[in-house]
């Protein structure tokens, strides 16, 4: 699941990086106000990779996407991609967890080694 979500939320860091410099000459909020927003979910994408095994990142990564969704208010296109995105991280989140299941599944058949 880390490798999934991890990969998903670097993929939209540098989204919203792109979306920041598009929003710019298109919007009439302030480029400071686009910058620290960005710069905000960029680094909040970074850190929720290192902690994404941590009880609620999950949660953390949700809030997330409904932001980078609701960031379409200020540039329209980021409707469609924050729903892209939000698909993509629960792929990444219920994928993930199938497949941490039939890890740990192997693992306990797996013969004992000392």
């Amino acid at each position: 699941m880390r490798t999934l979500c991890s990969s998903t939320l670097i993929g939209e860091a540098l989204l919203i990086m792109f979306a920041g410099l598009v929003a710019m000459p298109l919007s009439d909020v302030p480029t400071g106000t686009i910058w620290a927003v960005s710069g905000t979910a960029m680094v909040l994408c970074v850190l929720l990779c290192g902690m994404i095994e941590r009880p609620g990142a999950v949660a953390v990564g949700w809030v997330l996407q409904i932001g980078l969704i609701a960031s379409g208010l200020v540039l329209p296109t980021m409707f469609g991609l924050g729903a892209v995105f939000a698909a993509l991280w629960w792929c990444s989140v219920h994928y993930g967890r199938k497949i941490d299941v039939i890890r740990a599944a192997r693992a306990a058949e797996a013969p004992q080694t000392a």
